[in-house]
C-alpha cells in the first residue's frame, strides 16, 4: 500500500476510534442537545463527524489539559466571566476560534479553558439574572501582560452573548456555568 493511503487510513482509524471513545464517554442518561450550527452543522453533528476537541494544548508555556467529556457532562461553576471580540473584528483576516470557526463577536458562543469543543453550556448572570445558552468553541481566558488576573476568570464570552447577558459595558460579570448534557442517537 502506498504511503499516502496507509496515512489516510491510519487517520480514519484515529478519528473513528477518538469518535467511538468519546461517544462511550460522554452520552448522559437523559438530556436534550441544543442545535446551534458549527460551520453549518449541529453539535450533535460534530460529534458525529469527530470533530471534537479535548486535547491537550499549551498557551504562554502553560500546558492545559481539558477535562474528559464524561467529567464535562457535570460541569458546573460559579466565577467571573468576561468577554472578547473587539480586538479580533480589525484583525486582518479575522480570527480563528480554537476548533476553527470564523470568529463572530455576535454570536453565542464563548472560550472556556477545560471543557471540551464544542460544548453547549448555559450562562446565568448572577447581578440580574439574564441566562443564556452558548456554544464554547474557543479557548480561553488565559493570564495576559497587561493583566495576570485575565487568567483567573471562568470564561470569556463573545460580545454578542455578553449583551445579551447584560455586562458588555462593564466588561465583567459574576456568572454560573453549567453544561448542558447531549443525548446523541447514532
Amino acid at each position: 500500500m502506498p504511503v499516502t493511503k496507509t496515512k489516510s487510513l491510519s487517520l480514519f482509524l484515529t478519528r473513528l476510534i477518538s469518535l467511538s471513545v468519546f461517544l462511550i464517554f460522554s452520552l448522559p442518561i437523559s438530556g436534550w442537545a441544543v442545535e446551534q450550527p458549527m460551520d453549518g452543522m449541529s453539535v450533535i453533528e460534530a460529534i458525529r463527524q469527530g470533530r471534537v476537541q479535548w486535547a491537550p494544548y499549551v498557551v504562554h508555556g502553560r500546558r492545559y489539559v481539558p477535562m474528559s467529556s464524561r467529567q464535562a457532562q457535570h460541569y458546573e461553576e460559579t466565577g467571573i466571566a468576561s468577554w472578547y471580540g473587539e480586538e479580533t473584528r480589525r484583525k486582518r483576516g479575522g480570527h480563528r476560534t480554537a476548533n476553527g470557526e470564523a470568529f463572530n463577536p455576535m454570536a453565542m458562543t464563548a472560550a472556556h479553558k477545560y471543557l471540551p469543543l464544542p460544548i453547549n453550556v448555559r450562562v446565568t448572570n448572577l447581578e440580574n439574572g439574564r441566562s443564556i445558552i452558548v456554544r464554547v468553541n474557543d479557548r480561553g481566558p488565559f493570564p495576559s501582560a497587561n493583566n495576570p488576573n485575565s487568567g483567573k476568570r471562568i470564561i470569556d464570552l463573545a460580545y454578542g452573548a455578553a449583551r445579551r447577558l447584560g455586562f458588555h459595558e462593564k466588561g465583567l460579570a459574576r456568572v454560573h456555568v453549567k453544561v448542558i448534557p447531549i443525548k446523541v442517537s447514532l
